[in-house]
């Protein structure tokens, strides 16, 4: 039912027009009578209504001032047909700026009045269809930024799409979601089904205000069956509880009577949106190194987590088995790596805790993989530990089989190391060559690549001669030569399309590269 508000100074006339029709079969109700303007204004700030009808002479406030209230305040957005026994047009003038819906002369008639009801229904409709189009268009874009922004591909607008949308604290984390049989055998079409019917439960456990904090699909792998949360540690601050509290309980109720149970990937925290890329890489890995099947529904990517959760055993064995590996130093590999899988199997140890301490040393063993050599890709490095560790049964095969996985690792980052330049630097060519006019910097590619920038920087230094820095401005300054000798473009125009926001030292470093200003070069060739 679309609720009414009747605005008439006289009382019998707006009795009158209540019992005119029947407003319930039109699809109305009659939320309210207002003598005045004032008392119709005072009656919307509590109560919302989807038209209002009224006149134009009246004490206190007439229906004009009332209407101009109403649209400068945005009191209500509901429908304003004025009602008037006076035919001046400049009433309807002042109406129509103000955006009323329509404007009819008193008496109304009953059929003048069923007109007016089926017009503002249509409109109505109309506006509702519009509204769901565009929320629909707006969370097609919310859900593409994050996307780009989860991948580390988001630009400033994308970032400053997602911040306007929505409010984060200073610590957020990327929970991966999938959905997994609870013992029945399920087709994958069935499995699709209870995803979107997870999903779905996910926003209403949020509420309206956090609903767009899930996504479905997110990672683009059909298989995975995934819904992503971007989860804000506010939330179960909101609700008194502890984060893992928080997490099992929001888990329990998406898959409540369903056939189906979600495991969680929780990736690292993160202060801003801005890197939850970083949180999103973390719990991706997390899924990629879960060893051994506890049947625990949240899974952590490293040991951050609450204090009752359990820490790394011997956090400094592992580093020192790690730098051991980085070294390809066989012999300390083979003396730290007994250390190491001796604690790991300890009698006291309970087998949630070993997983945990074994999760951290996968994940830290693939980032040695991915610091050496990005031309292998993420996936490619956690392959090559999925299949030695787990077809081997390198970690549970005995303390031998351990050290030696670590050894061939050792000699696996080797070959790594002597292709590393070829392929990062590839990649880093190709970014400049598609967004060199963009505000790209060597610490972007260093953190979207894996590699240290100070030796990203020497790599690029020791292939081209000249520092990352030199090297884009070269590229930008022969894309601007380019532009003056094919284009019309002024001087400042073709500065900016090359990524210069200052004319002054776009000219400087122009004349650095090529000797003259732009202006001259243009003449100079243009003469030949």
């Amino acid at each position: 039912m679309l609720k009414v508000l009747l605005v008439e100074d006289e009382q019998y006339i707006a009795q009158g027009l209540s019992m005119l029709i029947d407003w319930e079969s039109c699809g109305y109700e009659i939320a309210g009578t207002a003598y005045n303007g004032q008392e119709a204004v005072e009656f919307l700030q509590d109560t919302p209504v989807d038209l209002i009808l009224s006149d134009i002479k009246m004490p206190v406030m007439d229906g004009i001032t009332l209407l101009k209230k109403i649209r400068e305040e945005e009191l209500s957005d509901a429908f304003f047909v004025i009602l008037s026994g006076y035919g001046d047009f400049s009433y309807a003038q002042q109406a129509i700026k103000y955006k009323c819906t329509d404007y009819i002369l008193k008496p109304i008639q009953r059929q003048q009045l069923f007109a007016l009801l089926e017009k503002v229904s249509a409109l109505y409709k109309k506006q509702k269809k519009q509204e769901t189009e565009q929320q629909k268009m707006g969370r097609a874009y919310f859900v593409r930024y994050v996307q780009a922004l989860l991948l580390g591909r988001a630009d400033a607008e994308a970032l400053d799409y997602i911040q306007k949308k929505v409010s984060f604290s200073n610590k957020i984390r990327y929970i991966h979601m999938e959905l997994e049989e609870k013992g029945e055998s399920l087709d994958f079409q069935d499995m699709r089904t209870y995803q979107k019917v997870v999903f779905l439960n996910c926003r209403k456990y949020l509420g309206s205000e956090k609903e767009d904090l899930v996504f479905m699909d997110i990672v683009g792998r059909k298989e995975w069956l995934d819904i992503g949360f971007l989860y804000d540690v506010g939330i179960a601050a909101e609700k008194g509880m502890e984060e893992e509290s928080y997490l099992k309980a929001f888990l329990e109720a998406i898959a409540e009577d369903l056939p189906v149970k979600v495991r969680s990937y929780v990736g690292d925290a993160v202060s801003s949106i801005e890197d939850i890329s970083e949180s999103f890489r973390t719990a991706i890995l997390a899924r990629s190194f879960h060893v051994f099947q506890v049947d625990k529904s949240i899974l952590y990517y490293s040991e951050e987590r609450t204090e009752t959760s359990g820490k790394i055993i011997n956090k400094n064995s592992i580093e020192e088995l790690l730098k051991a590996v980085e070294e390809n130093n066989a012999e300390k590999i083979l003396e730290k790596g007994r250390i190491v899988y001796q604690e790991l199997n300890q009698q006291n140890v309970d087998l949630e805790m070993t997983q945990m301490n074994m999760n951290y040393l996968l994940v830290n063993l693939a980032h040695l993989g991915l610091g050496q050599d990005e031309s292998l890709n993420q996936d490619e490095i956690i392959q090559y530990i999925r299949s030695n560790v787990f077809e081997n049964s390198a970690l549970r095969g005995g303390q031998e089989n351990f050290c030696r996985f670590m050894q061939e690792y050792g000699e696996y980052l080797g070959e790594l190391r002597k292709n590393t330049s070829h392929g990062v630097l590839g990649c880093v060519e190709k970014e400049i060559r598609e967004h060199y006019q963009e505000n790209i910097t060597l610490k972007e590619f260093s953190k979207k690549y894996f590699v240290n920038s100070a030796y990203l920087g020497q790599m690029f230094r020791k292939q081209y001669g000249i520092s990352f820095k030199e090297y884009l401005n070269n590229y930008r300054i022969e894309k601007a030569a380019e532009y003056l000798l094919h284009t019309d473009d002024k001087i400042y125009q073709i500065a900016d399309k090359v990524g210069y926001k200052d004319l002054d030292y776009f000219i400087n470093k122009f004349i650095a590269v090529k000797g003259c200003t732009p202006t001259n070069y243009r003449k100079k060739v243009n003469c030949r």
